[in-house]
């Protein structure tokens, strides 16, 4: 009895204050979480997990030993979606990260490379940064593609040793050199053999997410793949 009465004012509440679909503000359905199904059918993905030659692949041609890397969204100005990183990054709206992360992992887990995935790693925040701004978004898109793989997420394996600079507005020699030695692996035998994914929000020139995973390749013989929610 004590349940359905909470069921009955919790479904009286939501009409007074229903939740809104965070990229289009329209009311959502009772079985609707944060994105309504309209705008889940609408993400312009990129399907760059589909192609091998994929501009955020081509990144790390001849650079790094990188085996897949992809983002999930293409962005137009003035986006919804692109609204939606910039609350994850600068707003504290961690659930844009964890549901586009579980969609995004939802269709890789389609795909045959995938699947292989022992440990998803987001690119860590050093511990001042990480308490000054309270979370740390790759954090929750990597929590999002856990879920969407099945694969565990892991962030006490890379660490950040150097509490650098924002990267922004830094040119490319500027971001390679910001954050060159600037991570460490804590032990690394257990990333022996493994095939691990480094998550991030957004991918430019790829200077961050090199050094993660050249810090990783060389203290162990893991493989390295590269999953970002969208390329600048």
């Amino acid at each position: 009895m004590i349940h359905k009465i909470s069921e009955y004012w919790n479904d009286f509440i939501s009409l007074l204050y229903p939740d809104t679909c965070k990229a289009c503000g329209n009311a959502l359905l009772k079985t609707e979480h944060y994105l309504c199904t309209k705008c889940r059918l609408d993400i312009p993905t990129s399907d760059y997990w589909l192609h091998k030659d994929n501009p955020v692949n081509q990144i790390f041609w001849g650079r790094t030993p990188i085996e897949f890397a992809s983002a999930f969204l293409l962005f137009s100005k003035g986006s919804r979606y692109r609204k939606l990183i910039h609350h994850l990054k600068y707003k504290g709206d961690k659930d844009a990260g964890i549901v586009l992360g579980e969609l995004y992992g939802k269709t890789l887990a389609n795909q045959s490379l995938y699947k292989s995935i022992d440990y998803i790693i987001p690119v860590p925040l050093h511990p001042k940064k990480l308490k000054k701004r309270g979370y740390n978004q790759s954090d929750c898109i990597a929590k999002g593609l856990s879920k969407g793989i099945g694969a565990p997420y892991r962030t006490d394996i890379l660490i950040r040793t150097v509490n650098t600079q924002t990267q922004t507005k830094k040119t490319k020699e500027e971001r390679w050199n910001n954050v060159s030695g600037v991570f460490a692996v804590n032990n690394p035998e257990q990333l022996e053999g493994k095939h691990v994914l480094i998550v991030d929000d957004v991918i430019t020139t790829g200077a961050t997410i090199e050094h993660c995973a050249l810090t990783m390749i060389n203290a162990s013989r893991c493989i390295v793949s590269v999953a970002c929610l969208a390329r600048a």
